[in-house]
């Protein structure tokens, strides 16, 4: 079965010589992935978006590190191979960052889930490259040109390893607006797509994903690991699920055993994605969804003395530039004590953060100082991160962190 002609390429990328500055050389050195424009002394004046950056040491002229030019992004070169070893960036080098990947899925693949991460971008290996796995659907995302005369190469070797019988191709806002490619969002570049909602398991548990009008590849799967454990905590429970989006922590509280689950979001369409998503799986609790916004209608609850036994709180991220983290840091206080009225006692309160620019540590200060201020005991009993398939590869790669709170 032929890839479709549109994942081509007109363009074959030039090789460029690069200079940078000492601290743009120490950061290649370190093997961080991104060399930002003003740490570029030296570069060739025709430089397109694909090329292969050649960097070179500024005093010795060795070769310090390959990347591939991004004309378009203040992430000037995001670097594939970092170090004096010698490395030649072709099929070869792509084909072995895949199997390396693969390898750190496989202890997950083992459970009953058919639904993963296969590359997660720098961390990975392939700045500005998403590619996940829904059972037989590969979702691949694109948030740079930089992939495009790469295409060809890297869909085949993907399809492959996820022995995916249908690839659909995602695009970034920017790149849906490029012209430097024919491709659209949500196009079917390889095999066929009877409907757009495709199911898959995660832990025993049954799920949907819209894989071409989904929220980044048409779901989350970075909380997998936390969906499954809150599911085990709820058996006979009452939860409170808020930014519940397609009802990730709801359906597995459900199919565990919850008595009663409220998925709380700004959605109505995704309430109905979490409804559905419920009925995919067996349970003989109750399902009730509440549309509007989060702080608002959590209050609202408060004022009408409703607790529940669980509660999840995992909103979207608050800090998306560095001018936000102050707000974003006043958000999660302002949860955290909002959940805490909200939790029975003896309850426990999770709590979730995806902003990467809000750091691990100041997070759960954060939440303690809110709960502190409640005069309430509490109890943080687990941190966790990212699921395994969402490996963290440099410092900015981890952005996920949630704490499991018991409260007195």
């Amino acid at each position: 079965m032929p890839f479709s002609p549109k994942i081509q390429s007109t363009y074959q990328p030039k090789r460029l010589a690069v200079k940078l500055t000492a601290k743009g050389e120490q950061f290649v050195l370190n093997a961080h992935p991104w060399v930002f424009s003003n740490s570029i002394v030296k570069i060739n004046d025709d430089a397109k978006s694909g090329d292969l950056a050649i960097v070179f040491n500024k005093n010795k002229n060795k070769v310090i590190g390959l990347g591939l030019y991004d004309a378009s992004s203040p992430i000037r070169i995001k670097m594939l191979h970092s170090g004096m070893e010698k490395a030649e960036i072709n099929t070869a080098f792509f084909k072995q960052k895949i199997d390396t990947a693969f390898e750190k899925r496989l202890d997950l693949l083992q459970t009953t889930t058919n639904s993963y991460r296969l590359l997660f971008g720098e961390n990975d290996g392939f700045p500005g490259l998403i590619a996940d796995v829904y059972a037989s659907v590969l979702v691949v995302k694109l948030y740079s040109e930089i992939w495009l005369p790469y295409l060809a190469t890297l869909l085949p070797m993907l399809q492959e390893t996820a022995q995916a019988k249908t690839v659909v191709i995602r695009l970034s806002r920017g790149l849906q607006n490029s012209k430097a490619h024919q491709l659209k969002d949500g196009d079917v570049v390889f095999g066929t797509l009877e409907k757009e909602v495709i199911k898959f398991v995660e832990h025993g548990v049954n799920f949907s994903a819209n894989v071409i009008k989904g929220h980044k590849t048409g779901y989350f799967l970075d909380h997998r690991e936390n969906r499954k454990r809150v599911g085990e905590l709820s058996q006979g429970k009452t939860v409170l699920d808020v930014f519940s989006y397609a009802g990730g922590f709801s359906v597995h509280a459900l199919a565990n055993g919850a008595t009663e689950v409220t998925s709380l979001d700004i959605s109505e369409q995704a309430l109905e994605i979490a409804i559905e998503n419920g009925k995919l799986n067996t349970y003989s609790g109750i399902h009730k969804t509440i549309a509007g916004d989060a702080f608002d209608e959590m209050q609202k609850l408060i004022n009408v003395g409703k607790t529940f036994d669980v509660v999840v709180i995992d909103p979207p991220s608050f800090a998306k530039q560095a001018s936000e983290i102050a707000l974003a840091k006043k958000k999660y206080a302002q949860l955290a004590a909002l959940g805490e009225q909200l939790t029975a006692k003896k309850g426990m309160l999770v709590l979730a953060s995806c902003s990467s620019r809000v750091q691990y540590q100041a997070f759960f200060d954060i939440n303690s100082q809110a709960l502190k201020q409640t005069g309430r005991p509490f109890q943080l009993q687990l941190k966790t991160q990212h699921d395994s398939d969402h490996p963290i590869g440099f410092p900015e790669g981890a952005y996920l962190k949630c704490g499991y709170y018991k409260l007195g």
